[in-house]
């Protein structure tokens, strides 16, 4: 098909990383001298990370009541390895992405709060040589996907149209959001079916 596509806009977790909370959980409840159990009910199950992913709390606030919420008064740095311990880069995936950069632009959207993006270069050093400055978060624009004013803020931010975007993501909700915003999507369940996806886009040749 005629490659129409200008933009592949990547999810971060469990797309160009691997991802493992229980390793981020385990981390927090040592240094918080509680159970697992404890902490993904206070942050996870809560919703308080919402607040952070929705850009509802700004990065200060965030990191305060994360500690509150934990017991613990958490550090910038101990909220940062934290998330960093989790974190494992996909090689293949980031090596389809440094492909595709010479043929089209790349950026990141994850749903995370403003502190990831403020310290991708200690969580992931492998994205910024990839993506430069075109890292954001759903913190930035005070919403988080699945809400399609996610996507259309980000892409307003990067001056690209819904239709010529390919954004890709591990859950279907965003998926679906990404949709309903205008945008071509992919659901990412593993590298040969994402490679395919850009073969038909006509993104990817072997």
């Amino acid at each position: 098909m005629t490659n129409a596509i200008k933009l592949v806009l990547f999810d971060m977790d469990n797309v160009l990383c691997a991802y493992d909370r229980p390793t981020r959980v385990a981390y927090l409840a040592e240094l918080a001298g509680t159970t697992r159990e404890a902490v993904q009910a206070a942050i996870w199950d809560s919703g308080f990370e919402l607040l952070g992913d929705s850009g509802t709390l700004d990065a200060a606030d965030y990191l305060r009541g994360f500690g509150e919420c934990i017991g613990y008064p958490l550090s910038l740095e101990e909220w940062v390895e934290a998330r960093r311990r989790s974190m494992q880069p996909d090689r293949a995936m980031l090596d389809i992405a440094g492909r595709l950069r010479n043929t089209v632009d790349i950026a990141v959207l994850t749903n995370n709060t403003a502190l990831v993006a403020d310290h991708i270069d200690t969580l992931l050093p492998e994205l910024r040589p990839l993506f430069g400055t075109r890292i954001y978060t759903s913190a930035q624009f005070k919403t988080a996907k699945p809400d399609p004013h996610c996507y259309r803020r980000c892409l307003s931010e990067l001056d690209t149209r819904p239709e010529a975007v390919l954004f890709v993501d591990d859950l279907a909700a965003n998926v679906a959001g990404a949709r309903e915003a205008g945008l071509l999507a992919h659901r990412h369940t593993s590298v040969e079916s994402f490679r395919q996806s850009l073969s038909e886009h006509g993104l990817l040749r072997e």
